[in-house]
């Protein structure tokens, strides 16, 4: 009678203390993903934004400007974490003074551990919304249109396997179309990221 009732301590005690194991090694790992394996924010780049076609005319004695643009912006997003980034419901977006006169998709993807991965982008202006802004007239004439492009990507860093953070970045680029040269002209970019767990 004892002999058995020692045993079935013996397997209860064998048991807490494998059960207190894994549970320790599961703290500690959720220890490291919160500090040490924590996501690095994905970095977005705007390498170069290039004019594909533009065809901008000016009717004086109507005092019209009928415009055709499109505009391909090549991308590069650096994944710093030493896990995959799954992106979606990305997009590239056009703005003339604020008015969003362009936009592109970007297509779902992942990008592995630590590496660069480069998209092309087009974006074609929508040429009602521009030519439906009073400045532009001005700005036609003057040889130089301003425009600002904005990437911003949406995604998940899973973390072990089963710890999800997730991720938005976003690259905002001002530059001047010059329409002589059809050119970008004085190209400033700045990226922000946010992550949340």
């Amino acid at each position: 009678m004892k002999r058995g009732s020692g045993s079935k301590g013996g397997k209860i005690t064998c048991l807490v203390v494998t059960l207190c194991a894994v549970i320790l090694v599961l703290l500690l790992l959720v220890l490291l993903a919160f500090t040490v394996l924590k996501p690095h924010q994905p970095i977005s780049t705007v390498d170069s934004i290039q004019i594909e076609d533009m065809n901008l005319s000016m009717d004086i004695f109507e005092m019209s400007i009928d415009v055709n643009v499109t505009l391909e912006v090549d991308v590069s997003i650096y994944n710093r974490n030493k896990f995959g980034f799954e992106y979606h419901n990305s997009s590239a977006q056009l703005f003339y003074k604020e008015e969003l006169i362009g936009e592109g998709p970007i297509p779902n993807g992942e990008i592995l551990a630590e590496e660069t991965k480069g998209m092309n982008l087009t974006l074609t202006i929508m040429a009602d919304r521009l030519v439906s802004n009073s400045e532009i007239k001005n700005d036609v004439a003057s040889g130089s249109i301003p425009l600002n492009t904005i990437v911003r990507m949406f995604g998940t860093v899973k973390v072990l396997g089963f710890i999800k953070f997730d991720v938005a970045s976003t690259s905002s680029c001002d530059f001047n179309l010059d329409i002589s040269s059809r050119k970008v002209v004085n190209n400033n970019c700045i990226s922000k990221t946010k992550v949340s767990g």
